[in-house]
């Protein structure tokens, strides 16, 4: 699978993916998806009759940005969930995926300057 923007994925073309394929396309395991649908309230999986979980290619580009987020951002799980109120979720295009929001280069970089007067004092 190709790597895009913020570290998404090609997703394939279909309705409905199972919590297997959600996994392998998120590159993480089918327990920490469940975990993130207790902790964010937008991941929202259809059941089968069976009990068996349906994601929405909605519900995998979430997962994408949520992993995005805490493991290449390095947000805390709070942190993630407040970022994605903030900002409503959006698919990026090819413009959006090559100009990166002019807020999150200023947080970044007052998280920058935090880390290198911490290390100073």
């Amino acid at each position: 699978m190709k790597e895009e923007a913020y570290g998404a994925v090609d997703i394939p073309d279909k309705f409905y993916f199972k919590i297997g394929e959600v996994s392998d396309i998120a590159g993480v395991a089918p327990y920490v998806l469940r975990f993130w649908e207790t902790e964010f309230k937008q991941i929202k999986p259809k059941r089968t009759d069976a009990g068996q979980r349906l994601y929405r290619k909605q519900d995998v580009v979430l997962v994408l940005r949520i992993k995005h987020l805490l493991y290449h951002r390095k947000f805390t799980i709070e942190g993630a969930r407040q970022h994605l109120k903030k900002k409503p979720d959006r698919v990026p295009g090819p413009r959006q995926a090559a100009a990166p929001d002019i807020a999150e280069i200023k947080e970044e970089l007052i998280r920058i300057r935090a880390l290198i007067d911490g290390h100073r004092g």
